[in-house]
């Protein structure tokens, strides 16, 4: 980056100023302080614009050098900035930290609209555009130069000035709600406790669910109690296995009411807005509505084929969601219950069923699960397929808990740098997550990633984690392979930059091995005794592998199309968003007894920014490709075969963005691939 040359107190302190002479040029975190980041957004902002501005003022005519490498070049110094703040913010935020997002959100959007909606810039990508097919551009080349000419193109460069400036005033509207969202979330899962009073509260739960609620009691400053979070390695657990039924409804209750309270941090009203925001966006770029804007540019294309395929997955799901809650009654009136299973119970009884149908129950499994075996397994994989190690190191990190390695190819060559941030706590965002603190990139050198993964699981000695949480790992895990692996030129196709419906294929699909038997019997082992899981014990978690799945589906397809059908508004006049779930769920035969994934009011995917507003349904059309392409493996015997890896790495794992997905995963697989393997997959076929 350009170093100011005038001496001052500020530069010499603030580690953004600097180049970081750290191992691997990790951040410093050491010395990042929070004081540091809004200087260091004044200076980043002020260098892209004087990088933006000597693109534009050129006299020579464009050419991919001097415009599209140039604007590759624009913006390191804050992308290092947004890097390292927006993962503080995610991991380990404070309320310096989240006022500081509150100012810059917008800001940035501010920023990134005014350069993408740049009129001179696009012209010269315009003309270099039209006549891409005579500059003798390599094929990356060629993506490169089109995915900058699509971004300017869809962000408004070619309106006219005045919806120019309409459309920056909604891009930079729509970053602040979507900052308040997400704190709004966050806010709603620190302050909510349930504070377990006594073995009557504790009732029914295994001994892990209690060490968690304890350990997340003395986060608390709340020692000798018990205490459920709304965390969902929290509170789902504890929907399982708690026998209190009353205690349940009132977790649940809260649970689903996140960001949902009437109150200041109630998100209806946020909601509405961006969706009108959004609706507009897409009218002034020439779109009918926000959902068939957002589509265009995604493998699949239209609002239309998106329904299409939930609906055709969403009949048999149902039908297998349905039987279920059936036995699960049928359980309740054998125990003397004279109560209709509600929302809250499910996961109760869901246990039971288990229990009976496969003749065991997750407490069983679960001390075979002990996290660092998990993430030796996820290493193991990675090691089998494509040759890659992992060796600890010691960087700066974080986070007390935070974890690294270095990461080296087949060829013994460093990779990159793979950190794991795995407990709960406080502080951090919900959910599970990749990220990088650097893209791989050729550009300005052999530069190569640092890549990350997040996860809430509860602490303990040892950690044990639940079969769906190991899974959870190695999906973040098949994105990092995603970005380790990555080995193109150009910044703006690296890694994971590559269109929303495919993204989680790599993650999806490296779920597999996890659940491979020759997997399990060699890491699944007993965190007490060492044994490996017994045979009789993996042959019926593996008949088990798609219990529940009915209503697991349900959970998400539903949130899929109401996110769909939220944007597909053409506007947003009288939205009531409770009732505008209600009726979509009801359209669709929702069960009563089932809650969506995420309901609207706490949707970060789809509300906290826009990246999957639109495309939640992304997962299942990536998994369309994912259970076909494991099938690749499947057919030739061997689950690590050689042949396939590679074929697996050269055309999905190492190209990032820079092809088309549709013509890597032919390239990849020969053909393209149709819901048959996914439905098969499920266990839905004799439903279907």
């Amino acid at each position: 980056m350009t170093m100011d040359p005038r001496p001052s107190a500020a530069a010499d302190e603030n580690p953004f100023f600097e180049t970081w002479n750290t191992p691997f040029g990790v951040p410093p975190y050491g010395r990042i302080r929070t004081e540091h980041f809004l200087p260091a957004y004044e200076r980043a902002f002020a260098e892209h614009d004087a990088e933006i501005a000597k693109i534009v003022s050129q006299t020579e005519p464009p050419t991919f050098d001097n415009t599209v490498v140039a604007l590759e070049n624009a913006g390191r110094a804050l992308e290092r900035i947004d890097d390292v703040f927006g993962h503080l913010v995610g991991t380990d935020s404070t309320d310096e930290l989240l006022a500081i997002e509150r100012d810059i959100s917008p800001r940035s959007a501010a920023h990134q609209a005014k350069i993408e909606m740049n009129e001179a810039l696009f012209a010269r990508l315009d003309a270099l555009h039209q006549k891409r097919d005579s500059l003798g551009l390599t094929a990356e080349q060629k993506r490169v130069l089109e995915r900058h000419h699509t971004r300017h193109r869809r962000q408004g460069a070619a309106l006219t000035p005045d919806k120019r400036k309409r459309l920056a005033e909604i891009v930079e509207r729509l970053a602040s709600l979507g900052t308040a969202f997400s704190q709004n979330v966050l806010a709603d899962e620190q302050s909510y406790t349930l504070v377990l009073e006594g073995e009557a509260d504790l009732a029914g739960l295994p001994d892990f669910v209690r060490d968690a609620a304890k350990a997340a009691a003395v986060e608390r400053k709340m020692p000798g109690k018990h205490v459920i979070t709304l965390q969902r390695s929290s509170v789902e657990p504890f929907l399982q296995f708690s026998s209190r039924r009353d205690l349940r409804e009132k977790a649940f209750r809260a649970w689903i009411a996140r960001g949902d309270g009437n109150n200041k941090t109630d998100n209806k009203a946020l909601i509405a807005e961006m969706i009108a925001l959004r609706a507009e966006r897409a009218k002034l770029l020439g779109y009918p509505t926000f959902a068939h804007y957002r589509l265009d540019d995604a493998m699949a294309k239209t609002p239309e084929a998106v329904r299409n395929l939930l609906e055709t997955v969403w009949k048999p799901a149902r039908v297998k969601a349905l039987a279920d809650r059936d036995e699960m009654q049928e359980i309740i009136r054998e125990e003397g219950g004279n109560f209709a299973l509600a929302a809250w119970d499910w996961r109760y009884y869901a246990e039971k069923l288990r229990k009976r149908r496969c003749d065991f129950e997750e407490s069983e499994v679960k001390p075979y699960f002990q996290l660092d075996r998990v993430i030796e397994a996820a290493f193991f994989g990675a090691q089998k397929l494509f040759g890659m190690t992992f060796k600890p190191v010691d960087v700066p990190g974080w986070h007390p808990d935070v974890r690294a390695w270095e990461v080296a190819g087949a060829d013994g060559q460093h990779l990159g740098l793979f950190f794991g941030d795995y407990f709960a706590r406080p502080s951090k965002q919900g959910g599970a997550w990749m990220g990088t603190l650097r893209d791989q990139e050729k550009l300005s050198g052999n530069v190569r990633p640092l890549v990350l993964n997040v996860m809430n699981f509860n602490k303990g000695e040892p950690t044990l984690l639940s079969f769906e949480d190991a899974r959870t790992l190695f999906h973040e895990m098949g994105h990092g392979l995603h970005g380790l692996l990555s080995n193109v030129t150009y910044p703006t196709v690296s890694c994971t930059s590559v269109l929303t419906d495919w993204v989680e294929l790599p993650s999806q699909l490296y779920e597999h091995w996890f659940e491979q038997p020759e997997v399990l019997k060699k890491f699944a082992r007993h965190h007490k005794t060492g044994a490996p899981i017994p045979d009789e014990l993996l042959d019926k978690l593996m008949a088990a592998k798609n219990f529940d799945r009915g209503c697991q589906t349900l959970e998400y397809i539903s949130s899929a199309l109401v996110d769909l059908d939220l944007h597909l508004l053409q506007s947003a006049d009288g939205l009531d968003v409770n009732a505008f779930e209600k009726k979509t769920l009801d359209r669709i035969g929702m069960p009563e007894e089932i809650v969506m994934r995420h309901r609207p009011p706490h949707f970060g995917h789809v509300f906290s920014g826009g990246y999957y507003a639109s495309a939640y349904y992304s997962y299942m059309w990536s998994e369309v490709l994912d259970a076909d392409a494991f099938a690749a493996f499947e057919e030739t015997g061997d689950i690590f075969n050689p042949e396939i890896a590679k074929k697996l790495q050269q055309n999905v794992l190492s190209t990032g963005g820079s092809r088309d997905p549709a013509e890597l995963y032919v390239a990849f697989r020969g053909r393209l691939p149709t819901a048959d393997a996914l439905l098969k997959k499920r266990g839905f076929l004799d439903a279907a």
